[in-house]
């Protein structure tokens, strides 16, 4: 009786899906249904999908607002959300549902999904972690909500050309309608750059500031949603868009000059058109400057308006706003908020300080000193005059603190001050306007208090802390991984969804042979579609039978992708050479992007691809070894690649990455982790166990002092007779005859310089891919521990970091559904 009310329910949901997809080709998109193209019903699909939402949504706010909850908001230059129909398919619990409605009606979900770009919100793990955390928070029913910029552009669509190099070409994403987002025209603010500042006294005497003669720029609220899994909060994705104050001036328009005409709009509207534009010319500089405070400034003021809303007085502003700032991209936002609270609102230095610092919390996601940002003092006070005032005056009373501390200690100073060698250093601003700095992984917390923030630590010892990184298990197990989901949650049921920890109950099935088969079983299959994208992207033809050995990231040269380049040049040449030798086939998979002024890492890029056709045109060699770059690598190709791979290549330089969580969503879907104990490796080992990993190479320790102690690469090189064959053959232009010197520079930083240990760790890593053959070799014990790495990796949920911020840095005490303090979120 109950399977046939639940078929009923089933066919009556099915049928309200169809008739809603239809409804929206006839009368949001004026076609008749007969004549629909798949483009049509992907639009009309996404826009049922958001009808969906869109109650929930309305609902979620107006629970918040009842409750009077303390909020966070998620400032982030990136949000890398890939697509969404998939996302809120999954989080409704619709996904069944509308591929039925879908294959009734004569189409395919999968090829929807295929139609949807990704959104050009993101490159890297910065914005793929904020993508991570809104989606834990709604799940969580947590009042956050996101902000960040709205990119035409987003950063650049990567082609490989027929040399191997990288070339840019522009993503535009949203060149068709993007049924996802809500234009909000009534959420309008004026943001003000250059200008200059007055300071007008008034009748008691207190002077005011001014800041005049600026320009204004218009920036536009876009909000899309964001569906917590099966639940009824959905919070939003604010995105601002740069909007010219005037469309065009009329009077050059009337006398034919119609390029001048729209000028003014077109440099002003530039501020929201590409993510990350170059910054090796002072106009590039400048424009990523303005991208920052932009948001920033739009933001606190319609955090301001909403809090508003509800009080006449800032006295509980700190305990109903938390701020998070995901890097120092939005840092500038301690200033605004300053300028806000007392230009615009009355309020005096000592009290808008105290509430700033009690409102915002600053993650650093980086040591490397290039990465901590630092602006000239010239270009800030010509952009943002009131706002390098604000900023003086706070580092003036900060050294005054350090002197208080450390009397006399004025090298201390200088090393701790915010503005210094002509420059306002953002990290600096963010340490002393927040409540709390943290650092992404428990490594790297320690370096920032032993090293790179120590000086801020000894001042203040409790505001340093670790909450490590984690990924939303919805997105890139249940969605990306359907196979391996669907195993699991019949063998221990589907409460890892949302608990993740749950994955502990598979730990003894490691020991189950008919289980570990069907382990296998699905394995082979994601490995194969993984064969089938290597092709279509790459022209790479690999053997699905082959080991998946994968390094997909962000282009730099710490995360060493040259190391894994010379190791595949060294398996090239013991192959070429002793063609009879037994060992397993691999398929070695790049994927990345180099910033389009970053030289070396697109030369890496072309070497790369100079090493896969050399290696895959060799009869003998290329039997055994494929090596293909995959390129535009972004999230919808990430959640194809990772289910298929067998090894995770996590090889930076130790004491350089921050955390990553590429490697954590490797292990999640069952891969074996190479690396060196760097970032979140180091509790990614301690949890799955060091015997299940492959682990080589200098720790951070060793790095500093081989460091200090004058490292020598060239003695590397001369004693060891494997990377020296290695080196001279990429030196020789074997790779390219038509041009022998192209990679001569690559190898003389190695030799000179290296200052990311590549040839210091050469030998080891080449010993532990020794390592991984030996263990590949052994079916059984390989997917013992891939079944283990997935059992123990539970605590790399996004969920546990989201709850470790809410109640150790935000403070949130009570959940969104009854926000009165007396919840139970956690």
């Amino acid at each position: 009786m109950q399977s046939t009310l639940d078929a009923g329910r089933r066919l009556t949901r099915v049928e309200a899906l169809k008739r809603d997809i239809e409804s929206h080709v006839r009368h949001t998109l004026a076609r008749d249904f007969a004549s629909a193209t798949e483009r049509d019903v992907y639009v009309s699909t996404a826009l049922m999908v958001r009808d969906r939402l869109a109650e929930r949504w309305a609902s979620t706010n107006a629970r918040y607002q009842r409750g009077d909850v303390k909020r966070v908001y998620y400032l982030s230059l990136e949000f890398l959300i890939g697509r969404t129909l998939g996302n809120a398919i999954i989080n409704l619990g619709l996904e069944g549902a509308t591929a039925e409605a879908l294959e009734e009606l004569g189409f395919k979900l999968e090829d929807l999904r295929e139609r949807e770009p990704d959104a050009g919100l993101g490159n890297g793990g910065l914005g793929r972690l904020a993508a991570c955390y809104l989606d834990s928070m709604a799940t969580l029913e947590l009042p956050g909500t996101g902000y960040g910029i709205r990119y035409e552009h987003g950063i650049f669509r990567q082609g490989i050309d027929e040399q191997g190099r990288q070339v840019e070409r522009p993503d535009n994403w949203l060149h068709d309608t993007n049924p996802w987002e809500i234009a909000r025209p009534d959420r309008t603010f004026k943001v003000k750059f250059y200008g200059r500042v007055e300071g007008r006294p008034d009748e008691d005497g207190r002077v005011h500031y001014h800041w005049v003669d600026a320009s204004e720029v218009l920036a536009m609220a876009y909000d899309t949603p964001v569906p917590g899994y099966c639940n009824n909060t959905v919070n939003t994705l604010r995105l601002w868009s740069a909007k010219a104050t005037e469309e065009f001036d009329l009077d050059d328009f009337i006398r034919g000059d119609y390029v001048r005409a729209v000028e003014s709009k077109t440099q002003t509207e530039t501020i929201s058109k590409v993510l990350y534009p170059p910054d090796d010319t002072g106009q590039g500089k400048e424009l990523r400057l303005k991208q920052q405070y932009f948001f920033v400034s739009a933001t606190l003021q319609d955090i301001i308006r909403r809090y508003l809303t509800e009080r006449r007085t800032f006295a509980d502003f700190a305990d109903k706003v938390q701020i998070q700032l995901n890097d120092t991209h939005p840092a500038v936002a301690i200033p605004e908020l300053m300028r806000l609270l007392m230009d615009e609102h009355g309020l005096e230095w000592d009290q808008a300080f105290d509430i700033a610092r009690k409102t915002f919390a600053y993650t650093n996601h980086t040591v490397l000193p290039e990465a901590l940002e630092a602006w000239g003092i010239d270009l800030f006070s010509r952009l943002l005059p009131r706002h390098l005032e604000l900023i003086r005056e706070i580092d003036r009373r900060f050294r005054a603190r350090v002197q208080e501390k450390f009397p006399g200690d004025f090298a201390r100073e200088e090393r701790m001050a915010i503005l210094g060698g002509g420059q306002v250093r953002m990290a600096h601003l963010a340490i002393v306007g927040s409540h709390t700095t943290n650092g992404v992984a428990a490594l790297h917390t320690d370096i920032l208090k032993d090293r790179i923030f120590r000086d801020f630590h000894e001042l203040w010892p409790d505001r340093l802390t670790s909450v490590t990184n984690g990924v939303t298990q919805r997105r890139w197990m249940l969605k990306s991984n359907p196979g391996l989901s669907e195993l699991i949650t019949e063998a221990i049921g589907g409460g890892w969804i949302t608990d993740l920890e749950q994955l502990s109950q598979l730990e003894p099935l490691a020991n189950d042979s008919e289980f570990r088969e069907r382990w296998r079983r699905v394995k082979v299959e994601n490995r194969r579609r993984l064969a089938q994208l290597v092709r279509a992207e790459s022209g790479v033809q690999v053997d699905p039978r082959s080991m998946m050995d994968v390094q997909i990231k962000r282009m730099h040269e710490y995360k060493r992708q040259l190391l894994n380049a010379l190791r595949c040049v060294d398996s090239f040449l013991e192959l070429r050479d002793a063609p009879e030798m037994d060992v397993p086939q691999r398929a070695v998979l790049f994927g990345g992007k180099a910033a389009p002024t970053y030289w070396t890492a697109k030369l890496i890029i072309q070497l790369i691809g100079r090493i896969a056709q050399h290696v895959n045109a060799d009869p003998l060699a290329g039997r055994l070894l494929r090596v293909a770059f995959i390129p535009d690598y972004r999230v919808s190709l990430a959640e194809a690649i990772f289910p298929g791979s067998d090894l995770s290549e996590q090889i930076s330089t130790a004491g350089f990455e921050a955390s990553g969580t590429g490697n954590m969503k490797f292990a999640l879907n069952g891969a074996l982790t190479i690396g060196t104990l760097d970032g979140a490796n180091v509790e990614i080992v301690e949890h799955v166990g060091r015997e299940n990993a492959f682990i080589f190479g200098l720790t951070a320790d060793e790095v500093e002092a081989r460091t200090a102690s004058g490292y020598a690469p060239r003695q590397v090189y001369e004693t060891s007779p494997r990377l020296r064959r290695v080196l001279d053959f990429v030196a020789s232009g074997a790779l390219t005859p038509e041009e022998p010197g192209l990679f001569r520079p690559l190898v003389d930083g190695l030799l000179h310089h290296d200052p990311y240990m590549v040839l210091a760790d050469f030998d080891a890593y080449v010993e532990a891919q020794a390592r991984v053959d030996e263990a590949w070799r052994d079916v059984d014990g390989w997917t013992r521990k891939a079944i283990l790495n997935v059992a123990r990796c539970g605590w790399f949920s996004s969920d546990r970091s989201v709850r470790e911020y809410a109640d150790r840095i935000w403070k949130l005490r009570g959940n969104a559904r009854n926000g009165n303090g007396h919840g139970t979120a956690f």
